[in-house]
């Protein structure tokens, strides 16, 4: 199973460019400098080498066309990008100032939103060539820039959660007991490289005690008998991103371990239930963890609720409390509750959801009731 792959035209990324533009600018900003990353493959298609020092910058500012300022031995590959047709490419050679280059772009004043991911060194050096300009990231002034995806990015979004749905109705069928939480996880990696994925982000295997760790790193424990174990895996299937947590357990469970599971079972259901149009983001997590607060385990429950989820697997919106920022359809994010009682085990269950129009739609769909493997 691969899914169906959907191409994004010239005019699609145009729209998306035309879009941040004005989004800029209606928060008060001169203009978006976007750097080698999430926000330029979003914006153009265009991924250039990752080991590059070279700057190459995307200039978008209200009043003129968008330039894409690039080293000249990476311009041919440049202009092959599925958004070039809306590009002017400004080229620099070794030896050139490429700042100076920027500079001339840009307004000699002014705020500016730069990609989270921009050098430090690129950065200092824009600063060098405009003293009288400033620079926000792009999460603080722009968070929601890519949060709403349309019915293109949906589909492939629902490619990449059947997926990785798909990976797990095959790694429940696999031996766990006597085996490695590392063995376990090479086979979850394998299995989303299988079904589509190009590129795997995580595949957290922990077993027993290393379940109350949630960002536990797979390890040489070796599984037993009697263990909870959390399975959270995920990556980009078509460049937009799975991310699904279940817990397993290998042989019956106790009476404890059932009901821990069926309260997080609860919470993710209340949490899935909160979503809607015009409900604040904070309103998922509340609901999720009531849940887990009124049966005693409010101080086991440690992490947000959710978080967004596109092409990148941890992206705006998040679902935690302070977070008022009303959910639109579209958005896409997890609804990840756990507990995690240290020294014995932990359970977290996820799914991917968007926001519809009236509701929610789950974009994960194995089972979340308890799993016995082998």
């Amino acid at each position: 199973m691969t899914g169906t792959h959907v191409s994004f035209s010239a005019d699609d990324y145009r729209v998306r460019m035309e879009r941040a533009a004005r989004e800029a600018h209606a928060a008060g900003l001169a203009g978006l400098l976007i750097a080698p990353g999430p926000d330029l493959v979003w914006l153009t298609g265009y991924a250039p080498p990752a080991a590059t020092e070279r700057l190459t910058l995307l200039v978008l500012t209200p009043d003129r066309e968008p330039v894409l300022v690039v080293p000249a031995l990476e311009a041919p590959d440049a202009a092959e990008a599925a958004g070039a047709s809306a590009l002017a490419l400004r080229d620099w050679t070794d030896g050139k100032d490429p700042y100076a280059t920027t500079a001339e772009l840009l307004p000699g004043s002014g705020r500016f939103g730069i990609s989270d991911n921009a050098w430090a060194l690129h950065l200092l050096a824009l600063q060098g060539a405009l003293p009288d300009s400033s620079y926000a990231s792009l999460t603080e002034v722009l968070p929601m820039l890519r949060a709403v995806k349309d019915a293109a990015e949906l589909e492939l979004m629902t490619a990449a959660g059947a997926a990785a749905d798909a990976a797990f109705e095959q790694i429940r069928q696999v031996a766990f007991g006597g085996r490695r939480e590392t063995e376990v996880a090479a086979d979850l990696a394998a299995l989303l490289r299988r079904f589509g994925h190009e590129q795997v982000d995580f595949t957290i295997v922990a077993s027993g005690p290393n379940g109350a760790n949630p960002h536990h790193e797979a390890g040489d424990r070796v599984i037993e008998r009697g263990d909870m174990v959390v399975l959270d895996f995920g990556g980009l299937k078509d460049g937009y991103g799975s991310d699904t947590s279940r817990t397993v357990h290998v042989g019956e469970p106790t009476d404890e371990e059932r009901r821990v599971h069926d309260l997080v079972r609860t919470a993710q259901q209340a949490g899935y239930d909160a979503v809607r149009p015009g409900a604040a983001c904070q309103d998922v997590d509340r609901a999720a963890r009531a849940v887990i607060a009124d049966a005693g385990h409010g101080d086991r429950f440690i992490h947000r609720t959710g978080h967004g989820i596109g092409v990148t697997t941890h992206e705006p919106p998040y679902m935690i409390e302070g977070e008022e920022r009303p959910l639109v359809p579209g958005m896409c994010f997890s609804v990840e509750p756990g507990v995690y009682l240290p020294g014995r085990f932990g359970v977290r269950i996820e799914d991917i959801v968007t926001v519809t129009q009236d509701g929610a739609r789950r974009l994960n769909n194995t089972t979340r009731e308890m799993v016995v493997v082998d």
